[in-house]
């Protein structure tokens, strides 16, 4: 009788995580980058705030769009960015890339690919916390601007 318990238990927990990640779900979320390790030597205090939106075109595919600021050492930024995400079913771990325009105020433009990997964690049936690493490797200026990080991320499913 366990087994059964267990096996039905788990075959829900399953089908409820797939829902979220079907074509059509729409998706809105929100971030904080809090360490932040660069190449350059400037590595003191860092903090990012982000907003990214999405769209599933396929099943576990998303397309997103995102806007963040960051602030490193005197030095503020504006990115606004485009990429996609891949989720994987079984465990909720998901991929991510895309290409973002960072804007250095009182300093010069940026291009960037950022790549990331993390998990999801459902709260409820729509919410989920996202922590994920990643890695962001500007186009412009390699040595001093790529990075890699950590993300919290909140995110809502519907």
């Amino acid at each position: 009788m366990k087994k059964i318990l267990l096996f039905a238990a788990i075959l829900l927990s399953s089908l409820s995580a797939h829902a979220q990640f079907e074509q059509g779900t729409k998706y809105i979320g929100g971030n904080v980058t809090g360490l932040g390790l660069s190449y350059s030597k400037t590595t003191d205090f860092q903090f990012g705030l982000g907003a990214e939106a999405g769209y599933f075109i396929a099943d576990s595919w998303m397309l997103k769009g995102n806007f963040s600021y960051e602030h490193q050492k005197g030095i503020n930024n504006l990115n606004i960015g485009a990429g996609a995400r891949y989720y994987f079913l079984q465990n909720g771990i998901f991929l991510g890339a895309g290409l973002e325009y960072d804007h250095y105020i009182k300093s010069d433009n940026s291009f960037g690919m950022p790549i990331e990997i993390g998990y999801c964690f459902y709260l409820n049936h729509h919410v989920a916390l996202e922590p994920s690493v990643f890695y962001k490797m500007s186009f412009n200026d390699f040595a001093d601007r790529s990075k890699v990080g950590l993300r919290l991320g909140i995110g809502y499913f519907f």
